[in-house]
């Protein structure tokens, strides 16, 4: 029997797609975002969860590693809320890796 799946500390409700849990409803439906610009081929492919390791030891984790059918390699985030920790690290992640172009995207509450 399956268990539901948990509330996220800040309201968001976690969701799934093709057997994967997405942290929130914005989540998934930027992987189906991606997913369609993949096929119409505006993308080249994407990568989820793509690890980056900071200075001290930390690491931070984003949504989303997208290569582009121009050429470029963008970085993504989606978040409803951002603590302070998130702008800490975001901080860090731009300026540890100043040749990655950094998106964040905010969900509609």
């Amino acid at each position: 029997m399956s268990r539901p799946l948990a509330r996220h500390k800040f309201g968001a409700v976690r969701t799934v797609r093709g057997g994967i849990t997405f942290d929130s409803k914005a989540e998934a439906k930027r992987y189906d975002d991606l997913q369609a610009m993949e096929k119409d081929g505006k993308i080249v492919g994407f990568m989820r969860q793509p690890v980056f390791y900071l200075p001290g030891g930390t690491r931070y984790v984003a949504d989303f590693l997208i290569f582009w059918a121009d050429g470029r390699v963008t970085t993504e985030d989606v978040k409803g809320v951002e603590t302070e920790a998130f702008k800490i690290k975001w901080r860090e992640v731009q300026a540890a890796y100043p040749w990655m172009e950094f998106e964040l995207f905010k969900a509609k509450r």
